[in-house]
């Protein structure tokens, strides 16, 4: 009998040992296969204040191009502000409660930045990186409050000098068949985007300025806002030429989209199509494939350009560095300017004769 005790106790002992046994191997499997890194795309919100600029589409579809080069690396997700900033708060809100790893901002906020102040205090308190496109350089310092958020920018002053050097240019070459009326007088139509927009403003001044700083008598028949749509400055382009008609010598816009409104506006009319009598000069700013094209037909004067890939490689560069908890310009050839808080990617030239490809 205390054998058969004994056999039975040394059956159990050996069940007990080989459940311990069996038990510890499967913790140990399961946290193995805890502990492996499933690795995930890079959630990326990018907000546009609106999807009916052309260069805000570019500057999507070059980021997208950047996504199918870095497939699995990386995922952006886009949202059209509608121009609204409503809208675009309560997009915003939404990126943050879902969790997106980055959010791209390019959102038109003027001198007082209490969108911009309220969507880094929203991303703060979930430690989400911001990067924003194209913001007022007056409200640097509440960017800089965020050690997690800074500015990609393109130079509006940079851009209304080179646009105003463009004019200038082409005034002096072919002034005979500029100054239709030979008084020696430029007389130009203004055709300019958001009412009090910093770029709005910028552009403008400094475009007007640098032709008048080089010499050139000027008349503004018109200063009209056709609010960066070109289907509005094709409308305001057909008014101004009912008004003035021949009189309107060269027509200024603040960006390609307006100022591709206002050549079909004169094309409906018999303008720019090739006649250099019935040809007046229009120049924009972003260089955009649609102006490119008008330009290298002849049909418009000029554009100021900047290269939507590399403002979307910065996007892509900075916000990924900013994602991994890096410095944001680690790596980058970058520089920030004198705020500490902004990249500036510069313009050039695109005329008929500064034809980049």
């Amino acid at each position: 009998m205390k054998k058969f005790k004994k056999i039975i106790n040394i059956i159990i002992l050996i069940i007990i040992t080989s459940t311990l046994t069996c038990c510890n191997v499967n913790a140990k499997t399961i946290n193995a296969v805890s502990n492996i890194a499933i690795t995930k795309p890079i959630k990326v919100g990018v907000l546009l204040n609106n999807y009916y600029n052309p260069y805000n589409l570019l500057i999507k579809k070059n980021l997208e191009d950047i996504q199918k080069e870095n497939e699995g690396k990386v995922q952006f997700t886009f949202f059209d502000g509608k121009s609204n900033s409503a809208i675009q708060s309560e997009t915003v809100n939404n990126m943050i409660v879902n969790n997106y790893d980055l959010i791209v901002l390019a959102v038109l906020e003027e001198k007082e930045p209490k969108l911009t102040a309220d969507f880094i205090y929203k991303a703060r308190q979930k430690n989400i990186p911001l990067i924003f496109f194209n913001l007022n350089p007056a409200i640097s310092n509440v960017i800089k409050s965020y050690p997690k958020s800074i500015a990609i920018n393109t130079d509006s002053a940079q851009s209304g000098i080179l646009q105003g050097k463009m004019i200038v240019d082409a005034w002096n070459n072919d002034k005979k068949n500029i100054d239709k009326n030979s008084d020696n007088i430029m007389d130009y139509i203004m055709i300019k985007g958001q009412p009090g927009s910093f770029v709005t403003e910028t552009r403008t001044e400094r475009s007007s300025s640098t032709i008048n700083d080089a010499g050139i008598n000027t008349k503004e028949l018109s200063s009209v806002t056709a609010n960066w749509d070109p289907d509005l400055a094709k409308d305001v382009m057909e008014q101004l030429l009912f008004k003035y008609g021949n009189n309107i010598e060269v027509v200024i816009a603040n960006n390609d989209a307006m100022a591709i409104g206002a050549v079909k506006a004169l094309q409906k009319y018999g303008y720019n199509l090739g006649d250099k009598e019935r040809t007046i000069p229009v120049f924009g700013i972003g260089g955009v494939p649609e102006a490119q094209e008008l330009i290298k037909k002849g049909f418009m004067a000029g554009s100021v350009f900047q290269n939507p890939r590399e403002v979307a490689d910065a996007i892509y560069s900075v916000g990924m560095n900013l994602v991994s908890g890096k410095a944001p310009l680690e790596g980058t050839n970058y520089k920030f300017d004198e705020t500490g808080a902004i990249i500036y990617i510069p313009f050039q030239e695109y005329t008929a004769q500064h034809k980049n490809s």
